[in-house]
């Protein structure tokens, strides 16, 4: 299951960059949840052509993770803005105002 996720991420940072075959593909089995023998009929190719397809694109979302890194520092962002949000949230009464404009930055960012 982690793997299908881990995929589905990927495909929404470099989906543009599989060619369309691979793009459908991927869609149909991690997204739509069809079977190799489903998306088959669908793409006009063998069961066997299409698991070869998913793979070559698997391998190419993983370059392209380890080439550009945008799911990653994506990652390191939010986990940067939780914990400004976690920050401002311990300030005192003073700095209320100051903290509930850094907490609605924070928000909108995360947004």
């Amino acid at each position: 299951m982690e793997k299908n996720i881990e995929i589905s991420l990927l495909y929404d940072f470099y989906g543009q960059l599989l060619k369309k075959q691979q793009q459908e593909a991927v869609t149909l089995y991690y997204n739509d949840d069809l079977s190799l023998s489903e998306i088959a009929s669908q793409l006009g190719i063998t069961r066997q052509g299409v698991r070869d397809c998913i793979k070559r694109a698997e391998e190419r979302l993983y370059g392209f993770e380890e080439k550009l890194g945008l799911k990653k520092r994506f990652n390191e962002v939010e986990a940067g803005l939780r914990e400004i949000e976690e920050l401002a949230e311990t300030l005192g009464n003073s700095e209320r105002e100051t903290a509930d404009r850094i907490i609605s930055v924070a928000r909108s960012l995360h947004e």
